[in-house]
């Protein structure tokens, strides 16, 4: 049995967080909650959303700051590197945070964070939870911002060994070899913990009758989930099995070519479009389906296809990214992400479950067993420790490391650190650390107890205390 590592305060800092919805944002989460019931303080830090700005709680007891930056598209903010400093400098100081974790590549305020927090001291961990190619030019500008944020980061986590490739070809994440300095090997920071789910969340129904098959699609409809293969593939699955509906939840700009097929080929009645699905929803939408489709081009993990296995359905997937990692081959089929071989492997699977050979709650049963939260808490908490006990880089080295980022881009990246380090010391005169208003608190399996000036805030109020 593994022993608990002492208690520490962690900042988690994302873009992609409550109230929005998706991977990210239910990862952060629960992963926040799961370390306050292992005895760890957790804040969130996060951008305003509509009318949230300041402090809110939200249960079992997560701080969360939503800084006053507004999103300018799909949940992320604009980078500006030194205007979140003095905010976060406050922060991690007034909440005596001792390891930052910032999550998702493309979240802005994850990468600020990363950049400042050696400047109070505080150890760094990243989970990347995409995959990117190589070739376009906005992951080319992404790629090149994630290699120099991660060449100083204590630790990174990947989501699936397909993704741990992925950012660490992205991310730069070599360091010569200790047996010949001239050959270059992978960090051995670099970590694959999966994600997971509450089994409890996605309970089957009773097993119904097969005499009508429904295919449940759940996904934001835009171009990397794989939608035009569900727009071209749809009407022949329709044509070829008259007992086949289609149920499609979610929203995008791939809304409109699916509304366009379905009045082409005059399926109205056999393709159900619900709209956004709320994630209270998303269990109820799952068990009135036999199979679940997905069809997406690139997916690091795929955390809506092991719920929906877990809800009991059978799950078709396309041959992408980490998918073929998440569950045993008798549980999923796989497709190539080509036209005809999505609709061979769904008339494989129509006939599969029309046979009666999927069972749901064994389905469910089975893949409870394989992920646990508690387990995923577990294993980071092991890389917080391992992380906290190595030694700290200093100045020199980190400039060290961003040079080596390349002709142009290692001395941009070299001046962005050592403006950042400037404003940091101009903040340290202009506001001191001693007319700081700090938290006194203690905390202990999950349940935050403060004195002071900090009382609990319960959901759906606010208290501004940023400053």
């Amino acid at each position: 049995m593994s022993s608990k590592m002492s208690p520490i305060a962690i900042a988690m800092v994302g873009d992609f967080f409550h109230p929005n919805v998706g991977g990210v944002e239910s990862h952060m989460y629960m992963l926040s909650a799961k370390l306050l019931a292992r005895g760890h303080k957790v804040i969130v830090i996060t951008h305003a959303h509509r009318d949230r700005v300041g402090v809110r709680w939200l249960l079992p007891g997560i701080k969360v700051y939503h800084i006053p930056f507004p999103p300018i598209a799909n949940s992320a903010t604009l980078p500006n590197f030194f205007t979140f400093l003095p905010y976060f400098r406050t922060i991690v100081l007034r909440e005596h945070i001792e390891l930052v974790h910032a999550h998702a590549s493309l979240s802005a305020l994850g990468h600020e964070a990363l950049l400042h927090a050696h400047l109070l001291g505080v150890r760094t961990v990243f989970s990347d939870h995409s995959l990117f190619g190589f070739e376009d030019a906005a992951s080319i500008l992404t790629n090149k911002l994630l290699a120099g944020t991660l060449k100083n980061v204590d630790a990174v986590i990947c989501v699936s060994h397909t993704g741990r490739e992925n950012t660490v070809l992205r991310g730069q994440l070599f360091e010569p070899s200790a047996d010949d300095p001239t050959a270059l090997v992978v960090r051995d920071s670099v970590y694959v913990i999966p994600n997971s789910l509450v089994a409890d969340h996605f309970v089957p129904d009773p097993p119904v009758s097969t005499e009508i098959i429904t295919i449940v699609v759940l996904s934001r409809l835009a171009y990397r989930k794989g939608i035009d293969l569900l727009v071209a593939t749809a009407p022949h699955v329709c044509r070829a099995f008259p007992n086949v509906r289609f149920l499609v939840g979610g929203t995008g700009p791939k809304l409109i070519d699916l509304l366009q097929m379905r009045e082409k080929h005059r399926l109205q009645d056999r393709i159900e479009l619900l709209g956004p699905v709320a994630a209270g929803d998303v269990r109820s939408v799952l068990v009135r389906g036999h199979i679940f489709l997905n069809t997406s081009l690139t997916e690091a993990f795929g955390i809506a296809t092991l719920e929906a296995a877990c809800a009991g359905l059978y799950v078709v997937s396309t041959r992408v990214g980490g998918l073929p990692e998440i569950l045993p081959e008798d549980m999923i089929s796989f497709a190539d992400p080509e036209e005809d071989d999505v609709i061979r492997v769904i008339g494989n699977a129509v006939r599969h479950v029309s046979a009666g050979k999927h069972d749901p709650l064994r389905a469910h049963a089975r893949v409870r067993t394989f992920y646990d939260w508690s387990a995923v808490a577990e294993r980071i908490e092991r890389v917080y420790s391992a992380v906290l006990s190595a030694p700290e880089r200093d100045l020199g080295e980190r400039i060290r490391r961003n040079m080596s980022l390349g002709t142009f881009f290692g001395p941009v990246y070299t001046i962005i650190l050592v403006v950042d380090c400037l404003f940091f010391l101009f903040l340290e005169w202009w506001s001191p650390r001693e007319d700081i208003d700090y938290v006194h608190c203690s905390w202990d399996a999950g349940k935050a107890r403060s004195t002071g000036q900090d009382g609990m805030i319960g959901e759906g109020e606010k208290k501004n205390t940023l400053g």
